[in-house]
């Protein structure tokens, strides 16, 4: 006997005919439907137009939509001009609707792939160094303060999910998202995502509101998928309380673009608060910053690691770079070269390595954790 799922994963795929070979193609990421007739793909880091037959008319994508509102428990009203949610297979899906929508429908679909990631399939994808990848699970397991840094499109998430696979097996995680995507591997894991206004009159559950939660669940690590908003705060707060090692992601294109981002969101909040204040609080929450970038050739890559020395004397954020992207031009299949170098500068964490009991996790990357004193 079918249950609601099966059915919706066999009306679903009804309604989105005109693109079910891009749903099932793996080497496809992601689907931009922008209007009956208009259709692009990802394939390996490249937008392509898709060029066969799209939907028949509006009419046809609208029904596509409602069928996956209907799915999501989203009304599509006129008081409704976009929502967020996830196809039965569990893609990530967003559809926004005209009039904000001028072209007629749109649907963006975030293909869901089962996430197997570790640090060491990001080196074999040439988008870290095998030293970098040591040197991340080192200060992962060091309980260190993480954020991964990047735009759209660039793998954030992915290289959280393979950064959470330096968690010891024995901790208790609590994972919050607004639409679930984190795949974590260890046994103990806890699964929360925020919920949007439900039809029927109930108030939406927020990040700010799970994240409330998630501090009564005796965490060990707390991973919150991206901040957006005003959850920057309590995220912050809570690592300068005792929560450590936290793991997050933000949209920004360099370290210190990141932490001014944390600094803004965490003014958005409802709590009133000095922008110093914010400023110093983001400084001394944040250990690390992992950049990343999505270049013209369709890659992906780390392009520095930086640790966060606190404030200036000036007030500005200070960051110390671990390793930084050198690139070295592309080759004659226009593909880039380079690879993530360390910049012969020692971390700032070098003297917790013994304290911790973290020596023996140290092979390739020893010269980085030499202290002052050797």
């Amino acid at each position: 006997m079918l249950d609601s799922k099966d059915i919706y994963l066999k009306t679903t795929r009804h309604f989105l005919a005109p693109v079910v070979e891009l749903l099932d193609d793996p080497k496809c990421s992601e689907i931009m439907i922008n209007g009956p007739q208009t259709i692009f793909f990802e394939q390996g880091g490249k937008i392509h137009p898709f060029e066969k037959q799209g939907f028949s008319g509006p009419a046809a994508l609208l029904a596509a939509a409602r069928n996956i509102a209907e799915y999501c428990n989203r009304t599509l009203d006129r008081g409704v001009h976009a929502f967020d949610g996830r196809l039965p297979d569990g893609s990530r899906v967003h559809v926004i609707l005209p009039p904000s929508s001028r072209g007629g429908v749109c649907i963006t679909i975030r293909k869901f792939r089962k996430s197997n990631f570790t640090l060491q399939t990001f080196v074999e994808f040439g988008s870290l160094s095998a030293e970098a990848a040591e040197y991340l699970e080192v200060v992962v397991q060091m309980h260190k303060n993480l954020v991964v840094a990047g735009g759209t499109g660039t793998g954030k998430t992915s290289l959280l999910n393979g950064l959470s696979t330096a968690i010891a097996a024995s901790e208790r995680i609590v994972v919050i998202e607004d639409t679930s995507e984190l795949q974590l591997q260890q046994p103990h894991v806890i699964y929360l995502e925020a919920q949007p206004p439900t039809p029927d009159g109930l108030a939406a559950i927020t990040i700010r509101d799970l994240f409330v939660d998630s501090l009564r669940m005796r965490p060990d690590r707390i991973v919150v998928g991206e901040v957006r908003r005003g959850e920057a705060l309590d995220l912050i707060q809570s690592m300068l309380s005792g929560h450590d090692g936290s793991l997050s992601t933000v949209h920004a294109s360099t370290p210190r673009d990141a932490a001014i981002r944390l600094e803004t969101l965490c003014l958005m909040s409802d709590v009133a608060m000095p922008a110093n204040v914010a400023r110093a609080q983001v400084a001394s929450a944040v250990d690390l910053v992992v950049q990343l970038s999505r270049f013209r050739d369709g890659s992906r890559k780390v392009t520095s690691i930086s640790e966060c020395l606190g404030l200036d004397e000036t007030g500005n954020y200070r960051f110390l770079t671990i390793f930084e992207f050198r690139s070295q031009g592309v080759d004659s299949r226009g593909e880039l070269r380079g690879s993530l170098n360390w910049t012969g500068v020692p971390s700032s964490f070098a003297s917790e390595l013994g304290s911790l009991a973290l020596e023996s996790r140290v092979r390739t990357t020893k010269n980085i954790w030499q202290t002052s004193n050797g």
